[in-house]
């Protein structure tokens, strides 16, 4: 199959190609602007983990600066510019905007497919002058604007280096690409990892000098319910009381892939049933019924259904979701965590970006 899909890989990448010695020499041009801009992105099909990553950025900043997300929103049933409000919701923005906007109060959401139009629409409005930085989610390949940071995305367990274009790998452009950036994270680093393997994917990736090379995981909290009217009274769920009091778990996810939550889970139960669907799934009256009734079908007396916070954005105001396992439906956060004591390291460099280019911005503005 792979042989009879390289006449087309090779298309592709001659179309990826020109489009990028476009760029290169000029003819189609990236636009700067004078405020800090930090682009968080892939060159992968999915999964990289560029919403926990671009949470981490905003958990950073928002503290001691106003900071708007711009993401395209993907498979919203919108157009154009939207500034997320308090009617938004995952159909309007997306599900991973909307994930963002529950999550952080004080943050600015917005969504545009064209970047440079969604960047000097955030300008525009009602925030504009307060705005201190911009994080772009997924945009690493979105050319026509030029990030003061560009960071980019790598799985641990699909290293760019080890895959080919499409349709013959899961790289949307070549990986010698990986020069446009200022930052390379490993995501997704597993516990059983040894050092050699850290030491291998170093010398693979093969970065320039000016390329910072950091390591990350990702690290699960609390369970929560997804209901929170729901919630049983003195019940504290965590995966530890999963393991004390035997329950069995439903892991209903629509997303690239469950490997790394399957593998967590099992250190916690031994009684797991996962239900996978495609990546931004919108769960249908007819998959709630099938979870639904292979929920109440088990014969286990303590039982859960746990969930990403991704798909909790298209389950909480789902109308076919069935009253009778709203109760048991809970949902797994995660945040990234950095491997070798290198967070210091990443947050002074992404702080001082932002200092510095803030204070540019108002010698500009001068």
């Amino acid at each position: 199959m792979k042989t009879l899909l390289l006449p087309l890989m090779l298309l592709y990448q001659l179309g990826v190609g020109f489009r990028n010695w476009m760029f290169n020499i000029g003819i189609l041009s990236s636009k700067k602007y004078d405020l800090p801009i930090i682009s968080v992105g892939n060159i992968t099909v999915g999964g990289t983990g560029k919403t926990p990553h671009t949470e981490y950025l905003l958990r950073l900043l928002s503290p001691s600066m106003k900071v708007a997300m711009l993401s395209r929103g993907y498979k919203r049933n919108t157009h154009g510019f939207i500034l997320a409000d308090a009617n938004s919701d995952s159909d309007s923005i997306g599900d991973e905007p909307y994930q963002i906007q529950k999550k952080f109060k004080d943050v600015i959401v917005a969504v545009d497919g064209n970047r440079c139009r969604g960047i000097e629409s955030l300008l525009e409005s009602e925030h504009g002058k307060e705005l201190g930085a911009i994080v772009l989610d997924d945009a690493f390949q979105h050319r026509y604007v030029e990030p003061g940071i560009n960071i980019l995305l790598t799985d641990f367990s699909r290293l760019l280096t080890h895959d080919s274009l499409l349709p013959v790998g899961n790289l949307r452009e070549p990986a010698s690409n990986r020069k446009r950036a200022n930052i390379v994270i490993v995501t997704k680093c597993p516990e059983t990892a040894q050092p050699i393997d850290y030491r291998l994917i170093t010398k693979d990736l093969n970065l320039f000098p000016y390329q910072n090379l950091y390591f990350s995981k990702y690290e699960y909290e609390k369970i929560t319910p997804l209901f929170e009217k729901d919630k049983k009274t003195g019940i504290d769920l965590t995966v530890k009381i999963l393991l004390e009091e035997k329950y069995e778990v439903f892991l209903v996810t629509g997303i690239v892939s469950q490997q790394y939550m399957i593998e967590y889970l099992l250190n916690y139960t031994n009684k797991l049933q996962p239900i996978e669907y495609p990546d931004h799934h919108q769960y249908t009256a007819e998959d709630l019924t099938s979870i639904s009734k292979k929920f109440i079908d088990s014969e286990e007396a303590k039982k859960i259904i746990i969930t990403t916070e991704k798909d909790a954005t298209r389950l909480i105001d789902n109308p076919n979701v069935p009253d009778d396992i709203k109760p048991f439906m809970y949902v797994l956060p995660i945040k990234v965590v950095f491997l070798f004591d290198q967070e210091k390291k990443f947050n002074e460099q992404i702080l001082g970006y932002v200092s510095k280019n803030k204070t540019n911005r108002g010698l500009f503005k001068k």
